[in-house]
């Protein structure tokens, strides 16, 4: 394992602690009806539309049936991405315009009952999410491509690669990413306990739309730190996001988040593989994430980001754009 930089023993409370993992993730005044009709590609129109940008928009229909929205920009290598709970595809638009207009082909989808993607009643969990991006994969016939995955979309992607391998992979980055595993267990004591996520989840139903607002404005971007620039926009886009999602499909991902384990998946990296994460990351604490993660992938670089938020690439866009693309290159 290579590091960039060996973090200061973190000071958080458990209080923070707490509060951060409740956040996880793992965003209004347009009516969110009207803009998910906008932006949908009817059903009985599955094919991609190509733009003279190079740009696709389009769906694709997974064997249950489910409709999954994504992405398609630009030419040149591929690169994908998974994004955080219980976000969409939007996520990710700093860094696929970025590298799209630095000769790379972006292609990032909204996980099932996230953003315009259809919302199925079953199929909230890991393994579903990790078949979901291979039959697109398959369909869109990607090869030799870079996986990128924020928080929960990390822990998507080490479930892609535990499940279906590397024969479609280059590379892969692991971003403020959720793996090994993080509830608390004889195996991770480090973790958290039970009682946050059920928190998390009975704050969730009983008013998820001040939730997201609450998680957005607070420890997401990290604007509850002294001198924040706080970013109305970024709050906003949040709940927007958050708001598209399915009620249960964000509920159940609550599950798939915090008490998947995904340390066989991690084993079987077998591909250069990045490890991104902030040093005051409230959302997934480095300690028992990156830092465990980048012992059992092998020749893994862990690369940690003094004062980074959960958010980096939003919160620390120019370093991580360049990040990304040094890494493409390499």
């Amino acid at each position: 394992m290579k590091t960039s930089k060996v973090p200061s023993e973190m000071d958080a409370t458990r209080r923070n602690l707490m509060i951060g993992a409740a956040s996880l993730a793992a965003s209004a005044a347009i009516p969110l009806h009207a803009l998910a009709a906008a932006t949908r590609v009817p059903a009985n129109n599955p094919s991609p539309i190509r733009t003279q940008e190079n740009t696709t928009v389009a769906t694709f229909t997974t064997k249950d049936g489910t409709q999954l929205y994504y992405k398609d920009w630009g030419t040149g290598p591929i690169v994908t991405f998974s994004h955080g709970w219980p976000l969409s595809a939007d996520a990710w638009e700093a860094q696929m315009f970025f590298l799209a207009s630095n000769g790379y082909r972006c292609i990032a989808h909204d996980r099932r009952g996230h953003g315009r993607s259809s919302q199925p009643w079953d199929g909230n969990d890991m393994d579903t999410y990790a078949d979901d991006m291979a039959e697109l994969f398959a369909h869109l016939g990607v090869k030799d491509a870079t996986l990128i995955g924020h928080s929960t979309g990390g822990g998507e992607v080490a479930r892609y690669i535990g499940r279906h391998g590397t024969q479609r992979v280059k590379k892969a980055v692991l971003m403020g990413a959720v793996p090994p595993i993080m509830l608390k267990t004889e195996a991770n004591p480090g973790g958290l306990p039970m009682e946050v996520f059920d928190g998390f989840r009975a704050a969730y139903l009983a008013d998820r739309s001040q939730f997201f607002l609450d998680v957005a404005s607070g420890p997401f971007f990290g604007f509850n730190r002294p001198g924040a620039k706080v970013s109305q926009g970024l709050i906003q886009s949040w709940w927007m996001q958050g708001m598209l999602s399915g009620h249960k499909n964000a509920y159940d991902c609550i599950k798939a988040f915090s008490e998947t384990d995904f340390t066989e998946d991690l084993k079987k990296f077998d591909v250069p593989t990045l490890i991104i994460h902030g040093d005051d990351d409230q959302i997934v604490p480095i300690g028992a994430s990156a830092m465990l993660s980048a012992k059992l992938v092998k020749n893994a670089t862990l690369k940690i980001y003094p004062g980074g938020t959960h958010s980096l690439g939003d919160t620390s866009k120019e370093q991580l754009n360049a990040e990304l693309l040094a890494f493409l290159k390499s």
